[in-house]
C-alpha cells in the first residue's frame, strides 16, 4: 500500500497519516522529519541539505529526492509507505513518478484531505507544542488540552505556540499552499488513484478513507 496525502496546513495530515500507519503497518514519509533525521545523521545528502538550511535557503527539489530515494530504499518501506506533505509542486509529483517507477513502486492511492479555511485558522491558532525538542508533542487547547494548562503531559516542559502558528502567519501560509498546491491538486485529479474526503472530524476521515481504499 502506497499513497499520497495531500491538505493545507491544519487539515489533519499528520493525524490521519499516524491512523493509516497503525491500520497497514506502513511507514510514514514527512520530507521534514527525514530532511531532519538525514542532517542529523550526517550523510552525503543531510549535509547537502544542512547547507541550505543553516543559511535558511529553501531545500532544493533534487537533495529533497536524494533524501527519498535513500529512505524508500529502506527494507521497513518494503509493505508500503504514505507520503504526508509531499510532493507540493508538480515538478516534485514528476520526479517523485519517476523515482517510483524506477524503483518498481506504484501509487495506490492519492488522498486530498478537504477542510474550511476557517476551520484550518481555528485549529493551527489553537495549537500549542512541546518546547522540549525529544518531545515535541502537540496539543490543541479545544480539542485536546494538556491536563496543566500550559504544561507538557509527557515531559513536564512548558507548552509553545509556534512562530508560523500564529493567524498572520497562517493566513500567508494558506495562500502560499493555495498558490503552489493547487496546480498540484489539479495535476493529480485525472489520475485515477486520486480522490478527496472532507476532513473535519478525523475518525470519520479515516473511516472514509478505508472505506475507499478498499474498493
Amino acid at each position: 500500500m502506497r499513497i499520497i496525502l495531500l491538505g493545507a496546513p491544519g487539515a489533519g495530515k499528520g493525524t490521519i497519516a499516524k491512523m493509516l500507519v497503525e491500520q497497514y503497518g506502513i511507514v510514514q514519509i514527512s520530507t521534514g522529519d527525514i530532511l531532519r533525521q538525514a542532517v542529523k545523521e550526517g550523510t552525503q545528502v543531510g549535509k547537502k541539505a544542512a547547507e541550505y538550511m543553516n543559511t535558511g535557503k529553501l531545500v532544493p527539489d533534487e537533495v529533497i529526492m536524494d533524501i527519498i530515494k535513500e529512505r524508500i530504499a529502506q527494507p521497513d518501506c518494503a509493505k508500503g509507505l504514505i507520503f504526508d506533505g509531499f510532493p507540493r509542486t508538480i515538478p516534485q509529483a514528476e520526479a517523485l513518478e519517476k523515482l517510483l517507477t524506477a524503483n518498481n513502486m506504484t501509487i495506490d492511492a492519492i488522498i486530498n484531505l478537504e477542510v474550511p479555511e476557517d476551520v484550518v485558522l481555528k485549529r493551527l491558532t489553537s495549537r500549542r507544542t512541546c518546547s522540549n525538542p525529544d518531545c515535541q508533542a502537540i496539543y490543541n487547547i479545544y480539542t485536546m488540552p494538556p491536563k496543566k494548562e500550559g504544561i507538557c503531559d509527557k515531559c513536564g516542559s512548558k507548552l509553545v505556540q509556534r512562530d508560523d502558528e500564529t493567524e498572520e502567519a497562517i493566513k500567508v501560509r494558506l495562500a502560499t499552499y493555495y498558490e503552489k498546491t493547487q496546480p498540484l491538486i489539479d495535476y493529480y485529479k485525472s489520475n485515477e488513484a486520486y480522490f478527496a474526503v472532507s476532513s473535519l472530524i478525523a475518525q470519520e476521515t479515516f473511516d472514509e478513507i478505508v472505506k475507499r481504499l478498499k474498493k
